[in-house]
């Protein structure tokens, strides 16, 4: 496992960009040559012991994270948990997990089909947080998933990366407003999700975000490629808690609808 958390984000972040090709224009547009500080990062996988959240989570306490956050989203089948570094200029990372056993036997057939290609010794290797797929996968099981579930088709086609990273509106020069950042991206052809709105989240919630929809790449299916959504790049604002450090946790409320940024189409 990585001993340095710099040289884990930047490997994190060289894969996703190649996903996320909109991430260094939008860095240009919001960053006008300052850097952009990363909020978060958000991982996704299946509730199977190979490959589960807490395989997952081993590759970033074993570099000082700590756990500090649970969270459900009943309507997607999905549990979550927030890690934080000690260094509070660290990036966040919020990993979920698909309950696969809710979902029709077909899914959890599929999943487990899929799962079961996985070399365990992949799962501890310094990359396995930014590998990609691990398993064959055909166009009409994805299609198939992506009828039950969009998070499962997207972990299915694109496996183990950052779903996105999170630019600070706290820490950019020219931006204060959430609203004045959104405006921008739109304004520059940006297409945002708009589920639940634009703006997810309020000052009383301690945190505001919002969400470009993901870019389109080419994935290699065994039966040809097609052009799926990929990754997107995310915006959040934080408040001053009551001892004026500001707030280091998330809302589910707000993350139920960030889910779909992935989705096809909204």
């Amino acid at each position: 496992m990585h001993t340095d958390v710099n040289t884990l984000f930047a490997e994190l972040w060289q894969d996703y960009i190649k996903m996320t090709p909109s991430a260094a224009k939008i860095h240009q547009l919001l960053g006008h040559g300052a850097a952009i500080i990363n909020d978060h990062i958000a991982l996704r996988t299946f509730n199977i012991a190979k490959v589960n959240l807490s395989v997952l989570a081993k590759h970033f306490t074993s570099i000082g994270y700590v756990d500090c956050g649970d969270y459900k989203f009943e309507q997607k089948k999905l549990v979550a948990k927030h890690f934080e570094h000690p260094d509070p200029t660290q990036p966040k990372v919020f990993i979920s997990e698909l309950l696969v056993e809710e979902f029709s036997p077909e899914l959890q057939k599929t999943i487990q089909g899929l799962i079961e290609q996985v070399d365990v010794a992949a799962t501890t290797a310094d990359n396995f947080i930014y590998s990609g797929r691990h398993w064959e996968l055909d166009k009409a099981t994805y299609k198939s998933l992506l009828a039950e579930s969009e998070y499962a088709a997207w972990v299915a086609a694109l496996g183990y990366r950052a779903n996105h990273f999170t630019v600070s509106i706290n820490d950019l020069p020219q931006f204060e407003r959430i609203e004045d950042v959104n405006q921008a991206l739109k304004d520059a052809g940006f297409v945002l999700n708009t589920s639940g709105g634009e703006i997810k989240g309020t000052p009383e919630v301690l945190l505001e975000q919002s969400s470009t929809m993901a870019d389109k790449v080419v994935v290699n299916f065994t039966d040809g490629d097609a052009e799926i959504p990929s990754c997107f790049y995310e915006f959040a604002r934080r408040y001053p808690m009551e001892n004026g450090k500001l707030y280091t946790g998330f809302v589910a409320a707000s993350a139920d609808k960030i889910f779909e940024s992935t989705n096809a189409m909204m």
